[in-house]
Formats: structure tokens, sequence, C-alpha cells
């Protein structure tokens, strides 16, 4: 892949980090794994990941700086799954269980100040980036404020990212849609 950034979204299970690894076919990876471990559960999700992925990838576990964790690295390629965990890791590292609309501007340009600082290092040095995010607009509307906050924070990240990207995927049931190409406004 020549040096280019794909956003891959779409529902929770339909394929998108499958897909993506499938867009790396090589062993010149870096995969930047977001989630933290809250729970059992979790532990077991992250541990299902790790079994599927290539292992010759170089797998770092970084929940925040991902543009200097990468930085200098000798891979060309970089894999960022997902998102939405980093989003996560920054509404529950602000130590607040619920989110009035008026912080969420503050805590959007925060987030999009870490994923600038990615993409910086990533046109520097260069690389080509896939980043893993869920669509998770389309669902129902969630019946807590932080969950609603999490919602509308990660739609208007993915918006941003999306306009960021070179190409952006939407995976539905498993199957790849296009719908930004490279040179696409």
């Amino acid at each position: 892949m020549d040096n280019k950034v794909i956003l891959i979204t779409g529902g929770v299970r339909s394929g998108k980090s499958a897909y993506g690894e499938s867009l790396f076919p090589g062993d010149d990876v870096i995969y930047l794994a977001t989630n933290q471990f809250y729970d059992l559960e979790m532990q077991e999700r992250i541990a299902l990941h790790r079994k599927k992925r290539n292992p010759k990838w170089r797998l770092i576990e970084a929940t925040e700086n991902l543009g200097e964790v990468i930085r200098g690295s000798e891979e060309s390629c970089v894999f960022v799954d997902c998102v939405t965990a980093l989003i996560t890791n920054f509404m529950l590292g602000t130590g607040q269980e619920e989110f009035r609309l008026q912080d969420l501007g503050a805590l959007e340009e925060t987030i999009m100040e870490e994923f600038a600082g990615l993409l910086q290092v990533v046109f520097e040095e260069g690389k080509s980036l896939i980043l893993i995010t869920n669509e998770v607009g389309s669902g129902i509307v969630p019946e807590y404020p932080l969950g609603r906050g999490f919602r509308d924070l990660a739609g208007s990240i993915n918006k941003r990212l999306a306009e960021a990207a070179d190409e952006v995927i939407l995976m539905v049931s498993g199957i790849a849609l296009k719908i930004k190409e490279a040179g696409d406004a």
C-alpha cells in the first residue's frame, strides 16, 4: 500500500479488523492496540484478537501519544485498533461519569490533537495507516448521558477522521463498501 490513510468503520463484528489486516499482507506492520483491560470479558476479547492477527507484526499497546510511539520506527505500516476504544479511554480518563454537551467540545479537541499527532508522524515518515473504528450512530439512543456523550463524540471524531483519510470503507455484514476513494472530496 502506498503511503495512505484508510478509515474502516462499521458495526460490531462486521469484519472491520479482519478486512483491515488483509490490506497489510506483509510483516512490516506496527499494530497499535488501544483497548484497556477493564474487566475479564474485555481481556477475553483482546485475547481472541491477538490469536487472529499476524504474529510477526509488532504489537504495541498504547492509549496515548500514538504519534510518538511510532516515531522513528522501521515499519512502514501502522494499524490502529481501535479509534472508539481510544475515545473510551479519554472519556473514562476524565474521571467524570456524566458529560454535559458543552464538555464534549473540549474533549473532542483533545482527542483530535492525539490523532493529529499520529497523522503528522505518518505523513512525515511516509507510512501507511489503517484506522479501525465503530459506527455507533445508527443504533438506539443510549439511555444514559455517558452513553449519549460517547455516541456523539465517536460520531464527530469519525467524521473528522473520514475527512482526513484518503479512503473510507464501511463494513456491512462482512462486506467492504468503499464510500470514499483516494481523490474524492
